[in-house]
């Protein structure tokens, strides 16, 4: 299998910058949690979330804050340990999200953000929304996010997504509920598991 985009498309050091990014918007005071706040709102109170390609963990620790269980997997190595040590808490984990196999019980929402889904190897997608919807439970959430590619379009995700018994509810153009427009290059899909 193809490599994860994450790896082949930006070069040496581009894990450290991520992460050293990351840092200085928390520590300049920007909002970091506009994707949490929407989970918060579609989730019960103290859920079980899976946060499907984690990265730094600002997205699962936000939601660990908010009394969520959080357990974050990302397949970076250097990405879990800036988790780790900026966002205790929630249990991070490195793993492949194209093979992934959690010994969890099922999630009540899973969240994908970050562009995650423009990251993963070529030609994985299928699997990685296979895998992520085996791990949440029946009439569970799943919340992405991404910037629409050349390389990954929204007709391939529907599908994927459907393949994988997921069932779209609500698209949206941003994170803050700007409404879907067939021009717009980024989608927020809000879907549920049959």
């Amino acid at each position: 299998m193809a490599q994860p985009r994450w790896f082949t498309a930006h070069g040496e050091g581009h894990a450290k910058w991520y992460i050293e990014r990351f840092r200085r918007l928390a520590a300049e005071g920007s909002d970091l949690a506009g994707e949490a706040r929407l989970v918060d709102a579609v989730v019960s109170p103290r859920s079980r979330i899976l946060d499907a390609g984690c990265g730094t963990g600002r997205v699962g620790g936000e939601l660990f804050r908010r009394g969520h269980t959080v357990v974050g997997v990302d397949i970076d190595p250097e990405l879990i340990d800036a988790a780790r040590i900026d966002h205790p808490g929630p249990t991070w984990r490195v793993a492949d999200l194209a093979d992934l196999h959690l010994d969890e019980p099922p999630f009540d929402a899973a969240v994908v953000v970050g562009n995650v889904l423009v990251f993963v190897a070529p030609g994985s997608e299928a699997e990685v929304m296979a895998g992520i919807a085996r791990h949440v439970r029946r009439d569970g959430v799943v919340l992405t996010g991404f910037r629409l590619t050349d390389e990954y379009q929204l007709a391939a995700f529907d599908a994927h997504c459907r393949a994988a018994g997921l069932h779209l509810e609500h698209r949206f153009a941003t994170w803050d509920l700007r409404p879907w427009r067939e021009d717009a290059d980024f989608a927020v899909s809000l879907l549920r598991r049959h």
